[in-house]
């Protein structure tokens, strides 16, 4: 019944600037010129050129692979690794004569590599598909053949006429036809696009608002032609060609893709962009292939250790080269075993130069490992398992919505721990999309007892504790409810004072100031009740969440506003003196009579509502005009603190100076106000008025915004001021606290929002981002000269005069940030700066010439918001941050509109939740993944990528010495599978459970220490210095293990009777030592040890023993050098146990040395929160040895 009630509403009447009807403006004589060419045939899929145009289907995909392009491009991905391009070109030149070792222990380690990485890429692409394919083949209802038939989004095709229902989203760009409601209008959440909760009015055509009906459509055919598909989504230009005439179209009529149809039925539209043709996808950007600066740093670093591997082949090649030309000197054979007259070209003294170029070849194989292979796998399989144990993290779970956290990639782990800058929306992401009524001023006395987070935070800071007032902590439950004084739950409604609820009001002073207040906020509005009034299940759908919670407060406290019909509105006063409800009922002008008298409803109790001049952001202000019970003509009126002030008669401001002081209270208490007046009008006056105020709505010319706002402001003048409502955008749980750990830890915060900046910069306040004692610099093209500009139509003119004033504005603020740090200088004083830009002026600072002017700017303030923000901005400030900055960067957002930014930024958080409504730990969970992974993960791997190179350096420069000890020959000291096994099971393992378990900090003092982030972000960890050490040690490394290991039993009897040693086990025993000192400088590198931390290093060692045994057990054509090398040679000889055990604990002496004079002299900052822990602990373990004596006693 409601909803019957709700379609023969006729909200053109009623509104005053929403429904203006498109005029014929200058842009529209570009149509069918460059950019403005595009023609679509709506309701006419036959037709000849609409068939010749071939436009893009609705198909969206945002994978980054394709079924056809997967293997090359994924190939490329891989093989665009220094490390994996080396290794396969090793693999192609391995099937030579050239290599040292056979082709498949080269071969196969690489293919393991490669398979695996782009196993994982595909999954994680698959992930990315399957929420295409999920919105895809989302349902809509298309007309075809007279009737409307069910189909999916991707068969949609331009000019098909849809019909969508309510809650629904548009399946691509639509042009409003018509609507459930007769006049033709529509509601529209556009939250998905510019991240806006409130509800935008659309307007259908008049000459298609009556196409409501299936049969009304047979007939229908239109041509519409329009601007090319393009990013504006704020602007739109087309002519819509129907019955022989010609209809301008404006964004009013446009439904964009990813925005839901809210409080409307359904609606009817013809399709005029699809797929990525839309305005949504055109701001969308491809998903990049996102590379770490640890991963391009450790290609910088193979480049070096590549560069390493050609100067020691070098070196050895011209010594090579140098013997085997002696070898054959006067006809005389110096080495003549090994018949250097009789010999391959691979050593003929003859051709010493072609000798050496090709043993320079065989080096470059041979030395291979001193480029670990196994790095980059190693490092993918820490990175995946992390990612699981994100996913599975309790710590970022959020039970509220039943949302874990979820890694969609695991590419850039590691690049959590260096975040410089985060660039974070701020619908859903900082707030939870929910307003809350919890204050409000009336006649200069505050209301309201509850305090906000922002006010608790403040008191704690700023005095150690709540303050001493009669104020409490307001109840909430998180952003899904709140709690009233009463106990319930009532959504938008978290007010408490004794002193005006349940009808307390009445005993107030100014009861009569109250009374009009609560009307005003019964009254002054366009929301709709939705629910069963008989059963009092009233709900109300607003155009934004300010405007339901003030229909809420006024409802909970005797004011309730309970159905809307065409002719009138209803609300129920409750009467505290009887003790009954009192219906009122308000009813349009115009009604008759007989009409009034057929509701049944008293004269004394009518109000009739004349006029409404609804909200906007240029008029930041509402209001309504009635006519009393006494005749008395009313405007009732709210608006913004910053126009409203200044439209109070001087009889009207007696409450003037006390309800200033209590906005700037709430202001600073993070809320959003509202100040609320009225004003009596006299008959005269208003009819004056209304006849220029129909006259200029009723206008045709360019100008007729303009001549409508200026009739309303003439009205809106002399007000009455009556107080001041403070509604609360609830900032999810701990964003404030979450802010300042951030700031703490140096992370730089950058908000971009859709939203107006008046919200943005409450929001600022209210998440601790600005604060009272921060210099402003806003940056706006708002100012009156250049809205007249734009009133006149020059768009010319009006670009040259932005551009100019937002390089002016830059300029002044940067002038006004070194005039301030002078003198703050002098005076040891810091001033700190907040930097607010709105979009228009974003759009002309993002240029070229003048980015460098607002990137200057920016980075000298301390806190930077972007309003107004499209999706291409926020992308493109990114961008702009990531690039100029080198640092890392990370974007943060809840919406469609955010995509662009999460995709350009270094990392892009996504949050999750239920319907846009993200509560409590999302933010926090980014925050603490952040530290936690930065300390006892992030870092870790850090020391884990230098532990790499340290093994592979340390095993390689082996290879190099046994090669100078054997005259550069080309013969490898180990057999080819202990090379190949190397990396893949004797020193993987003990790597990967390194990066996954080890912390050197726990999460909860990485919480509470925020400076220890700034090791991530400074690079302390993986700077050069470090590398190039680490390199050191594994050279240094090298050297003990070969010399020691050849001098301590080359020239001893090894076996009992009294063999020495042979090349064999020369080699088996340097790579016993290998293994072991590799594995045992992981674990003096391990802070936090657990069992499986001790089963990989331990059993990487023992596996080494038991492969051996099997290994060497195979036949001698299988096992070669390893036959029976450890059962009947090396076991049995102490001698090889006593050098392993001796040049095991030489090797690690040099890192444990430096380590501990690190630590006790140069310690780093978790060096000293360990050392803090450790003496925590001992004083707790001294308390309870001493505890019991005191109890005997």
């Amino acid at each position: 019944m409601a909803e019957k009630k709700k379609k023969k509403i006729h909200f053109s009447k009623l509104y005053s600037f929403s429904c203006f009807r498109s005029s014929i403006k200058e842009s529209h004589d570009q149509i069918g010129r460059s950019g403005y060419s595009r023609v679509v045939h709506c309701n006419d899929p036959d037709n000849a050129e609409m068939i010749q145009l071939r436009y893009r289907g609705n198909y969206v995909s945002t994978t980054k692979y394709t079924a056809l392009n997967f293997i090359p491009k994924s190939l490329f991905e891989q093989f665009r690794r220094v490390a994996n391009f080396y290794f396969l070109v090793v693999a192609c030149v391995s099937f030579s004569p050239l290599a040292p070792y056979t082709a498949i222990s080269v071969l196969a380690p690489l293919v393991v590599v490669i398979g695996a990485t782009m196993a994982k890429e595909a999954v994680e692409d698959w992930r990315r598909r399957k929420q295409d394919i999920e919105a895809n083949n989302r349902r809509v209802y298309v007309y075809k053949n007279f009737a409307f038939h069910e189909t999916r989004w991707k068969k949609l095709q331009v000019g098909d006429i849809v019909k969508v229902y309510k809650d629904e989203y548009f399946p691509a760009d639509l042009l409003l036809l018509s609507s459930s409601y007769e006049d033709g209008i529509c509601y529209v959440e556009t939250m998905n696009l510019d991240g806006e909760t409130n509800l935008k009015l659309k307007h259908a055509l008049e000459v298609t608002s009556d196409l409501r009906e299936e049969k009304s459509l047979k007939e229908f055919t239109a041509v519409i032609k329009c601007e090319d598909p393009n990013e504006n989504l704020y602007s739109f230009v087309g002519t819509l060609y129907y019955d022989g005439k010609q209809y301008p179209l404006s964004l009013q009529q446009i439904l964009l893709r990813d925005s839901k149809l809210k409080n409307t039925d359904f609606i009817y539209g013809a399709v005029i962009f699809t797929g990525h043709d839309t305005k949504v996808m055109q701001n969308a950007t491809d998903p990049p292939s996102k590379r770490s600066k640890i991963e391009r740093r450790m290609d910088k670093i193979i480049y070096i250790l590549f560069s390493t591997l050609i100067l020691i082949s070098f070196i050895g090649s011209v010594f090579f080269g140098i013997d085997t030309k002696k070898d054959f000197s006067g006809g005389k054979l110096r080495r003549w075993y090994l018949r250097p007259d009789d010999t391959p070209v691979f050593y003929d003294p003859r051709k010493p130069t072609l000798a050496a170029l090709l043993h320079f070849l065989t080096a470059l194989m041979l030395y291979g490992y001193l480029i670990p292979i196994s790095l980059y796998v190693s490092i993918e399989i820490v990175k995946v398992l992390q990612s699981i144990f994100i996913n599975h993290d309790q710590d970022m779970y959020d039970e509220e919505t039943d949302k874990p956290a979820h890694a969609r990639t695991s590419n850039l782990n590691e690049e959590l721990g260096q975040v410089d800058t985060i660039l974070s929306d701020k619908t859903g992401t900082l707030t939870c999309n929910s307003m809350d009524f919890v204050k409000c001023t009336i006649a200069g006395t505050p209301y309201g007892r509850g305090m906000t987070e922002v006010e608790i935070s403040l008191a704690n800071r700023n005095r150690g504790g709540l303050p001493e007032t009669d104020e409490t902590p307001s109840d909430s439950v998180g952003c899904s409810g709140d709690v009233s004084g009463s106990g319930n739950s009532i959504k938008g409604f978290n007010f408490r004072d004794e002193r005006i609820m349940n009808g307390q009001w009445i005993n107030e002073p100014h009861s009569d100031v109250i009374r009009n207040f609560f009307r005003v906020l019964a009254i002054c509005h366009t929301a709709i009740p939705d629910g069963d009034k008989d059963e009092g299940e009233i709900s109300y759908e607003a155009e934004s969440p300010d405007e339901a919670a003030f229909v809420i407060a006024a409802r909970e406290l005797g004011f309730e506003f309970f159905e809307r019909r065409q002719t009138s509105i209803h609300v129920y006063e409750w009467d505290y003196k009887s003790g009954k409800k009192v219906k009122r009922c308000l009813i349009y002008y115009g009604i008759s009579d007989s009409l009034r008298r057929g509701v049944g409803l008293n004269a004394h109790l009518v109000y009739e509502l004349l006029h409404v001049l609804e909200f906007s952001s240029s008029r930041k202000r509402m209001s309504v005009i009635v006519r009393d019970m006494e005749n008395q003509l009313l405007l009732f009126c709210k608006g913004a603190d910053s126009v409203m002030f200044e439209r109070l008669a001087e009889e009207g401001r007696q409450f003037e100076a006390q309800t200033k002081e209590h906005i700037k209270k709430y202001a600073e208490a993070g809320l959003r106000t509202l100040v609320i007046a009225y004003r009596e009008l006299g008959e005269e006056e208003y009819r004056r008025w209304e006849e220029e105020f129909v006259k200029a709505k009723t206008s045709v010319s360019e100008n007729r915004d303009a001549l409508v706002d200026e009739a309303a402001d003439k009205i809106e003048r002399n007000l009455i001021l009556l107080g001041a409502t403070a509604v609360e955008d609830k900032l999810q749980k701990g964003v404030p606290e979450c802010i300042d750990k951030l700031s703490q830890a140096g992370i730089k915060i950058w908000v971009l929002t859709g939203d107006k900046m008046e919200t943005a910069i409450n929001i600022g306040y209210a998440c601790s981002l600005l604060r009272q004692d921060m210099k402003h610099i806003v940056i706006t093209l708002d100012s009156p000269d250049i809205i007249a500009m734009e009133k006149q139509g020059d768009k010319e003119a009006v670009a040259k005069a932005s551009l100019e004033s937002a390089r002016r504005q830059l300029g002044e603020g940067i002038s006004e940030i070194e005039s301030a740090g002078k003198i703050s200088n002098s005076a040891k004083n810091s001033v700190k700066f907040g930097l607010i830009i709105d979009g228009k002026s974003l759009d002309f600072s993002l240029r070229k010439d003048v980015e460098d002017l607002f990137f200057r700017l920016a980075t000298s303030c301390d806190s930077v918001i972007c309003c107004r923000s499209t999706p291409k901005q926020k992308a493109l400030v990114t961008r702009l941050v990531k690039l100029r900055t080198g640092k890392t960067t990370l974007s943060i957002g809840d919406g469609a509109n955010d995509v662009g930014m999460l995709q350009e930024a270094d990392i892009g958080v996504g949050i999750s939740g239920v319907e846009g409504r993200q509560c409590i730990l999302s933010l926090q969970a980014v925050m603490a993944s952040d530290f936690s992974i930065a300390q006892f993960r992030f870092l870790e791997r850090l020391l884990l990528i230098c532990y790499f190179f340290y093994k592979n350096i340390t095993f390689g420069f082996t290879l190099f010495w046994f090669e100078a000890y054997a005259s550069f020959s080309g013969q490898a000291a180990y057999n080819d599978w202990y090379m190949s096994f190397y990396n893949v099971f004797f020193t993987s393992l003990p790597v990967i459970a390194l990066g996954v378990f080890d912390q050197d900090v726990s999460a909860r003092l990485c919480l509470k220490y925020s400076f220890l982030y700034r090791e991530g972000v400074e690079n302390v960890l993986f700077s050069w210095v470090r590398i190039l050490g680490w390199m050191v040690n594994g050279i240094i490394s090298s050297i003990i293990i070969f010399f020691f290991t050849t001098n301590s039993i080359v020239y001893q009897a090894f076996r009992r009777d009294g063999q020495v040693v042979d090349f064999d086990i020369l080699g088996v025993t340097m790579y016993t030592c290998v293994v072991w000192a590799v594995n045992c400088q992981m674990a003096l590198a391990i802070n936090y040890f657990t069992w499986i931390q001790h089963f990989f290093i331990w059993g990487s060692i023992a596996f080494w023993y038991v492969f051996l045994v099997i290994y060497g057990s195979l036949p001698p054509t299988v096992s070669t050098t390893a036959y029976k090398a450890l059962v009947e040679a090396c076991a049995p000889s102490p001698l090889y146990w006593l050098v392993t055990l001796f040049v095991v604990i030489s090797t690690l002496l040099p890192y444990f040395s430096y380590r501990a004079f690190q630590t006790r002299f140069q310690p780093m900052s978790h060096d000293m929160i360990q050392q803090k822990m450790v003496e925590a602990k001992t004083r707790q373990n001294s308390n309870d040895v001493s505890l019991p004596g005191r109890g005997k006693l």
